[in-house]
């Protein structure tokens, strides 16, 4: 089969012979090409986005007014939302969808790889539009990344930033699209669907999901563009409109589009502790089944977000119900990776050092969120810094993490060769510490009562905003350390091996000249 896959690399240049430089990457319909091209894309937008959270916790290091004004502050604070999500974490997992799906299901490209050029191409196009308002007058938008109207209707630059949002979006289903069509038409022989591997299937759901929730978020956008520019009023009071309905709207995609953003971390993590316990999944279908069931729920909780606008009691209670019962499908899933964990072989390499980590934290930003979804100490713990903590945790710690994880897992399959294990682990403590020591803090501070989005607060503070902002230097510090580690895997150019983590890695993508000893597509051995 890996045969197959290497030689339809360059299918579109057999007649034309491969094109060079700048060319290639532009006109490229490789699914590796393009996979690559996200991830770096997805990497500038990380370092990005890293930079105005630097001067986000610069700011916030020491009461009263450092560096900023708080325009420029809440300008800071949407523009590191909207390029961690939109910019961060969902192109990079499209990265990564891009290079494995057809090397996990054993197919030659994606099935429409002109349709995949042009979505990532809208991405760079996207931000340069939003990214373009720094330089205009009114600067760039500040009503945070949610954007609520009526607030967002009354900013300068509104028009470039829904105009950017439409276009990250037509990226995102058309990548959906590709991605559903070839894992259902271009799968193996005898690869049934509950034989995919996970990753396969948590970017199924994903994909799903993103046709279903893109073109709410599109309703909301023209929507607010209607009342800022056509002088409707869908949000505003005062023309007889409702700005809850925004809320609604908005949530109604923007909940589902956590899960759109974890998702693919749980495929990822279900392999790498598969593979360095050194055995078979606990329960495969089980992981499909909670996964689907994740997807299904993240419809019908939307509102936990708002149990403060004053919603009927009923409708609370539904919220709340709603809430927590997603908590089940999730910990089927941490306990099938610890049953799988449980008397393994294991081996700690930088993978599932990333993996264990984010099974951790994320349970630790899923706890947080059961005590959000508690709806009368929701009203307690709702904009304040306790919320900040729990989504950074689940982000942060949990996303980011899983996308590391992946990255060091498939880097020697994606390059050809072996980064520094020491350097690798080195970027995981650094990092790990940094970005613990970042959040953590905000759970008390959010306790204590200190709202999110200020950019000043009373001396009672002080303490923890300091340590949270000494935290986040040194997760910055991790982040330079994983250019090194790529940077001097390249300058040393050391031969991975076929297989490099031996015969746990059971999945189609390691198959090189030695298979391991059994194949996706039969059963797994029994383990005696």
């Amino acid at each position: 089969m890996s045969a197959v896959v290497e030689n339809h690399d360059h299918h579109d240049d057999h007649h034309h012979g491969p094109k060079k430089g700048i060319m290639r990457w532009l006109t490229t319909t490789n699914h590796k090409d393009i996979g690559t091209l996200y991830l770096w894309f997805s990497f500038a937008a990380f370092l990005l986005g890293g930079a105005f959270a630097m001067g986000i916790r610069a700011e916030l290091f020491e009461p009263g007014l450092q560096l900023m004004d708080p325009i420029r502050y809440n300008q800071l604070v949407t523009m590191h939302g909207l390029i961690m999500i939109f910019g961060g974490v969902m192109p990079a997992f499209v990265g990564l969808a891009n290079w494995l799906i057809p090397l996990q299901i054993g197919a030659p490209d994606m099935a429409m790889p002109r349709m995949n050029n042009l979505s990532f191409w809208l991405l760079p196009t996207a931000f340069a539009i939003l990214l373009s308002t720094a330089f205009m007058e009114g600067g760039m938008p500040g009503f945070g990344w949610t954007f609520y109207a009526p607030l967002s209707t009354n900013y300068p630059n509104v028009a470039y930033f829904v105009f950017a949002i439409h276009i990250m979006g037509a990226s995102s289903i058309m990548g959906s699209i590709n991605v559903i069509v070839t894992i259902m038409n271009m799968r193996a022989p005898g690869m049934t669907l509950m034989k995919m591997p996970l990753f396969v299937w948590s970017w199924l759901i994903t994909a799903y999901l993103l046709i279903a929730v893109m073109p709410v978020l599109a309703g909301a956008v023209t929507m607010l563009l209607m009342d800022a520019y056509f002088g409707t009023s869908f949000f505003d009071a005062a023309g007889g409109g409702d700005p809850v309905l925004f809320q609604h709207v908005f949530w109604f995609f923007g909940h589902p589009e956590v899960y759109i953003m974890i998702l693919p971390a749980f495929g990822i993590t279900s392999h790498i502790i598969s593979t360095f316990s050194r055995k078979p999944l606990f329960g495969h279908s089980s992981m499909v089944y909670a996964m689907v069931s994740i997807a299904v729920l993240s419809f019908v909780v939307w509102a936990h977000h708002m149990f403060t606008v004053g919603m009927p009691l009923v409708a609370e209670l539904f919220f709340m119900w709603a809430t927590m019962l997603i908590a089940i499908p999730t910990g089927v899933k941490v306990f099938n990776w610890c049953a799988t964990i449980f008397k393994g072989s294991i081996t700690y390499e930088t993978p599932m050092l990333f993996s264990i980590a984010f099974v951790v934290l994320f349970t630790i930003g899923g706890f947080s969120g059961l005590m959000l979804a508690i709806t009368p100490a929701d009203f307690q713990y709702h904009d304040t810094y306790f919320v900040v903590a729990h989504f950074h945790y689940v982000l942060s710690l949990g996303a980011v993490f899983g996308l590391f994880a992946g990255f060091y897992y498939w880097f020697s399959k994606m390059t050809g060769y072996e980064y520094s294990e020491g350097l690798g682990k080195l970027h995981f403590w650094v990092t790990f510490i940094g970005v613990n020591l970042t959040f953590f803090p905000m759970h008390f501070l959010g306790l204590a009562g200190m709202p999110r989005r200020y950019i000043d607060y009373p001396d009672a503070f002080a303490g923890w905003n300091m340590v949270a902002s000494i935290g986040s230097y040194i997760g910055a510090v991790g982040a330079i350390l994983f250019l090194v580690v790529i940077a001097e895997a390249f300058m040393k150019k050391r031969r991975a091996a076929d297989n490099p983590y031996g015969e746990g890695a059971t999945t189609l993508e390691w198959q090189g000249s030695s298979p391991p000893p059994y194949h996706t597509f039969d059963e797994l051995p029994k383990v005696k």
